[in-house]
């Protein structure tokens, strides 16, 4: 039990948990501005009732158009909230802490089977042979 309780308190399961609880209230307040404020707008330029009970019938079956465009329009907001808030800004943050590559490291042949190392390497990575200008190994 106490590996459990170690693994729930780890930091980012708990902060995993916080970004879920945020989500999922952050898209209900957006599914509320959608039903209750965007798509009443749409259907008074329409000239008719609740947007969310539109529908047409086909075969004696409702379609429920209106509700569905109800969530689409919720996953856009949402999707374009992420998207301006969260994933461009990490991405020019991570941009930002790149590791520049402006010069190469040197790099030498090893002798024994002819890969290529690091120019300060005393052994090969390769076939962990000494290379004859390092030190002696301690």
């Amino acid at each position: 039990m106490s590996g459990f309780r170690k693994f729930l308190l780890r930091g980012n399961v708990v902060d995993l948990a916080v970004g879920i609880v945020i989500g999922v209230a952050f898209a209900a307040v957006v599914a509320a501005l959608v039903a209750d404020f965007i798509t009443p707008l749409i259907a008074a330029i329409g000239g008719t009732g609740q947007f969310k009970d539109r529908y047409f019938t086909v075969d004696g079956q409702k379609i429920l158009y209106g509700d569905f465009i109800n969530k689409v329009i919720t996953f856009v907001i949402i999707a374009a909230v992420v998207y301006f808030l969260v994933v461009v800004p990490v991405g020019r943050l991570m941009e930002r802490y790149k590791p520049t590559a402006d010069e190469p490291t040197p790099t030498k042949e090893c002798p024994e089977c002819l890969s290529s190392i690091p120019a300060a390497a005393h052994r090969c990575a390769f076939c962990t042979s000494a290379q004859a200008d390092a030190a002696p190994a301690t």
